[in-house]
């Protein structure tokens, strides 16, 4: 018998299939980095097989190449190129500023570990090692701490140190809304502390802007008075020759002063500033300007037109968004939570109709404001035209609408405006003007009423979705909730913070809307920056 060629039973292809997946199903996949990261991070924590130092401030920190470079591709530069003298050494001095030498433990740390505590006072020191060193991720976690916290920074005077360092580094996103911050909370987040870390072109920037939040133009004034005071006593300590401290004192007191506006305060304000003893320094200097302010207000416009001509001169007589009760109100809803869907609140405020003093007509400029905090709905309706008419069905509008009504538009002509919306809102406890609207109108006999919407978020501003009261019952029901939206830095890919309140609800309950409405008029010498906005 031949035993060799006996037929034997051999296993389907579809159950060596089976048998395979089965086998593959059996693969589990164990994440232990945990454990791994935790024995790199006593490498740091024991300084144990460290071959380089780093000396900082006189301090010694015991470290690896290979961390450094898998984390910094300047120290992979430094320390592999040979072209680089530190590539051999086993001793390196770095060369850090004092706050930066303060916190380099805390950074080296994170090289290790991916961990590390920042706070207001520390974030910026780190930034500058993960910048100097090119930590890419370190840079992204700095810079979303610092979005969420500018609020904070103002209060505990850092804003302007934050914002003169993202804008010189590039980090445009930050360094935006910390300017945006500082421009329209100006008069209490440039506080005395802060006046010393101000840097002059900083000072010019923000001047230059006419989204500028002031009470009124005096408020600029007064402003650059004491900052030019603290300049002085800076240059009559720096041991400079006496010529130099004179000339340099000269040009910074005609660089910041020629972007403060005169002509848009009133006369007496001028009259006033007659007796300050910084102009009776620069007589011939502020006699210019202030004569160039009274001409304005005189209504001198040949001359307006010369000054307008000149250079650096085009944006001084363009107001800014002035807060004084001559040009505006503060409209404000409580519980807002209880309003019903569709709620209409009206205001009503003057305002002057003219800047300067020329206008002789007495008479105010009237405005009707109608907030529409929780969505615009139109009711079904007939249309008659001639021979026919068309039913309009209804309609709902997911939107946070100010309508803007002109009362008294001029009869002949047009009334161009230079409207502002301050929004203001509510970050870490913190209250203060958190974005504002601006839009350039003309209103006249047949265009009366202007609609903004999109000053606020409407999904942001009503989550929790509210419930409609038992007046608004009988009303269409409101569209369907959309899912909440969170706020993303623009540094970082995921949420830098999770909130279930609207951040631009205030007072303890959480139930208040403040919106200031700025209305300044125009006239054919203002200028206005962003092109957007003129009409």
């Amino acid at each position: 018998m031949d035993y060799l060629n006996v037929d034997r039973p051999t296993p389907s292809s579809s159950f060596m299939k089976d048998a395979e997946e089965k086998e593959a199903n059996d693969d589990l996949e164990v994440d232990n980095s945990k454990c791994v990261l935790q024995k790199i991070a006593t490498l740091y924590a024991d300084q144990l097989m460290s071959d380089l130092v780093l000396e900082v401030g006189g301090v010694g920190y015991p470290a690896h190449r290979l961390i450094l470079c898998a984390n910094s591709e300047v120290f992979q530069v430094m320390l592999m190129n040979r072209e680089w003298s530190e590539w051999r050494e086993s001793r390196i001095v770095l060369q850090e500023t004092t706050s930066a030498a303060a916190v380099f433990p805390l950074f080296l740390k994170y090289l290790y570990t991916g961990q590390i505590r920042i706070s207001h006072q520390t974030v910026l020191p780190v930034l500058s090692l993960a910048d100097k060193y090119n930590v890419k991720d370190l840079v992204t976690l700095c810079l979303c701490y610092m979005s969420n916290h500018i609020a904070q920074a103002a209060r505990l005077g850092e804003i302007v140190a934050w914002m003169q360092y993202t804008m010189a580094c590039g980090h445009n996103d930050v360094a935006k809304a910390c300017q945006n911050f500082v421009k329209w909370n100006f008069e209490w987040a440039c506080s005395e502390r802060e006046l010393p870390r101000l840097e002059g072109d900083a000072l010019l920037a923000l001047l230059q802007h006419s989204d500028l939040v002031l009470h009124n133009e005096m408020s600029a004034h007064d402003f650059v008075v004491r900052w030019l005071s603290v300049q002085r006593e800076r240059l009559n300590a720096s041991g400079l020759p006496e010529a130099e401290v004179k000339a340099h004192w000269e040009s910074l007191v005609v660089a910041v002063f020629s972007h403060v506006r005169f002509p848009m305060m009133c006369p007496k304000q001028l009259a006033k500033l007659l007796l300050s003893p910084l102009i009776q320094e620069h007589k011939e200097f502020f006699m210019e300007r202030l004569a160039i302010a009274m001409s304005y207000q005189s209504g001198q416009y040949e001359r307006v037109s010369e000054v307008m001509s000149l250079p650096g001169n085009s944006s001084l007589f363009t107001p800014r968004l002035y807060t004084e009760d001559t040009w505006g109100s503060v409209l404000a809803v409580d519980n807002f939570h209880s309003l019903p869907c569709y709620h209409t609140r009206p205001f009503i405020f003057s305002t002057r109709p003219c800047v300067s003093d020329a206008d002789t007509q007495d008479k105010l400029t009237e405005w009707t404001i109608e907030l529409y905090p929780k969505g615009v709905w139109f009711r079904k309706s007939l249309l008659i035209v001639w021979a026919r008419s068309y039913d309009v069905p209804e309609a709902v509008l997911r939107t946070v609408r100010l309508s803007i009504a002109c009362q008294h538009p001029p009869e002949e002509g047009d009334l161009r405006v230079k409207i502002g919306i301050l929004v203001w809102g509510v970050q870490k406890g913190v209250e203060h003007i958190s974005s504002v609207v601006e839009k350039v109108h003309r209103f006249s006999a047949q265009n009366r009423v202007l609609n903004i919407d999109g000053a606020l978020d409407f999904d942001e501003l009503n989550t929790p979705l509210y419930s409609p009261s038992p007046r608004a019952r009988s009303r269409p029901p409101s569209p369907a909730p959309q899912p909440q939206q969170h706020s993303r830095c623009a540094n970082c890919a995921g949420p830098c913070s999770v909130t279930d309140e609207p951040r631009h609800l205030l007072g303890p309950n959480r139930d208040q809307l403040k919106i200031q409405v700025v209305i300044v008029p125009l006239t054919d010498y203002c200028t206005i920056g962003n092109p957007d906005m003129n009409a």
